[in-house]
């Protein structure tokens, strides 16, 4: 009889993080400067998000999108952010973990913990129309806030510590 031994899970676990650092590294420099690359992209989508969503609640009269063209681009963008966090959060939970050896990484983990969790309740509340008119903006601008955290945290670290570039 073959001994069983603890490390079996982990061999599908490396054989996909070996195909996705080939396809990252077909692309980018490095698995970090994608997932600073990707987390760029979904903060800007963010900041679309929250320009669009004060548009339509009629905070930003300068904007010169109206109507079903402004929502469209609202929901497109939220869409888009949600895809360029998956290969961020794949590489954060797959390659990386939770870690606390300084205080930037261990804010970055905890608010990262939170990403998901936030972005669930931002779509709840969208769909429930009982919830009082602020429930909706103050979670935009929470989810808003968590990307913007965890790219301070991540991104502008590497873009300004380790180097600018793909």
């Amino acid at each position: 009889m073959r001994p069983v031994t603890s490390y079996a899970p982990a061999v599908p676990l490396a054989d996909v993080n070996e195909v996705y650092t080939d396809l990252v590294t077909s692309l980018f420099s490095s698995t970090i400067a994608a997932k600073a690359w990707f987390a760029t992209a979904a903060v800007v989508l963010a900041v679309v998000q929250v320009t669009t969503a004060a548009r339509m609640w009629g905070r930003l009269g300068f904007l010169r999108m109206h109507g079903p063209v402004v929502a469209l681009v609202h929901r497109w963008s939220g869409r888009l952010a949600f895809l360029f966090t998956l290969p961020v959060f794949f590489h954060c939970v797959t390659i990386l973990g939770f870690e606390t050896p300084d205080t930037r990484v261990a804010v970055h983990s905890l608010a990262g913990t939170f990403v998901y969790g936030v972005f669930a309740a931002k779509v709840l509340i969208v769909r429930d129309r009982s919830l009082p008119g602020w429930a909706l903006p103050a979670a935009g601008l929470t989810m808003a806030s968590v990307l913007a955290l965890l790219w301070l945290t991540s991104s502008l670290w590497y873009f300004t510590n380790v180097r600018f570039g793909i």
